[in-house]
């Protein structure tokens, strides 16, 4: 089986003790590709040092949007032009984030801020010629605007575990922009549905790791456990898994 993960954080915590043995256990489970994507100046930095260590491993780097506004004007302007520098496979994770919460104190009280943030990235992105890769809670419509008047191309834009309703849906994938399917698909209706309407060609799969296990008595999540989303894509799409695990892998080659 071919596994793809498009949106992990292996830098994070809690892989720190154990992950040269996640990594092969992974890939002695199918996992073909880990995007891992950066929230901030320290971990993008960790990021380009496992992209190193691990062939399995590839670069996003981005600033997460509840960091941008804690951030100075230099210091992510900065961070910007380190980016711009480095070679990697795409630009995430970046976007909006509304929902007031444990981890983001401000709900919308800094959208302007988080905004030209995200302006930035989305320049960026379409200049390195790399697909982005997008934060969209509670602030979808905002940032199907914001992609859609920056006429970003078709195939360049990648929707992380997106959760906006159906019109939204629809409006994505009349762009022609990806949806990635993190593995607690088998658990949610919403997803359920998103996959329902996306052609296969759309759709991608990812962890969103160490977060959103599939599994009630697993904690932290690993790539390996997008198996989960395969079975649950497969069962929807009424396609053999291995056949789906083929048809995402491929998409991930055309994109990335």
């Amino acid at each position: 089986m071919l596994i793809v993960d498009i949106h992990a954080h292996m830098d994070f915590d809690e892989y720190k003790d154990d992950l040269d043995k996640v990594i092969e256990d992974n890939k002695k489970a199918g996992v073909r590709v880990i995007i891992n994507n950066g929230v901030g100046v320290k971990s993008n930095r960790r990021v380009l040092e496992l992209a190193k260590k691990h062939d399995i491993i590839k670069p996003a780097l981005g600033i997460y949007p509840v960091q941008c506004v804690e951030m100075s004007e230099e210091e992510f302007s900065r961070e910007i032009d380190f980016i711009s520098k480095q070679d990697i496979v795409a630009i995430g994770e970046v976007g909006l984030d509304y929902k007031k919460g444990d981890d983001n104190p401000y709900g919308d009280a800094y959208k302007r801020k988080m905004k030209r943030c995200f302006e930035e990235f989305i320049s960026l992105a379409e200049k390195k010629s790399v697909p982005l890769i997008v934060h969209s809670r509670k602030a979808e419509l905002d940032v199907i605007e914001m992609l859609e008047s920056s006429n970003p191309g078709e195939g360049r834009i990648i929707m992380h575990c997106f959760m906006g309703r159906k019109h939204l849906v629809k409006r994505i994938l009349d762009n022609g922009w990806g949806m990635s399917i993190p593995c607690i698909v088998n658990k949610l209706q919403q997803l359920q549905l998103i996959v329902e309407q996306a052609p296969m060609e759309q759709l991608l799969t990812e962890t969103d790791s160490p977060y959103l296990s599939p599994y009630p008595d697993t904690k932290r999540n690993e790539p390996r456990f997008i198996v989960e989303a395969l079975k649950k894509i497969a069962e929807i799409k009424k396609l053999n898994v291995e056949e789906v695990s083929k048809m995402i892998y491929m998409n991930y080659q055309r994109i990335f």
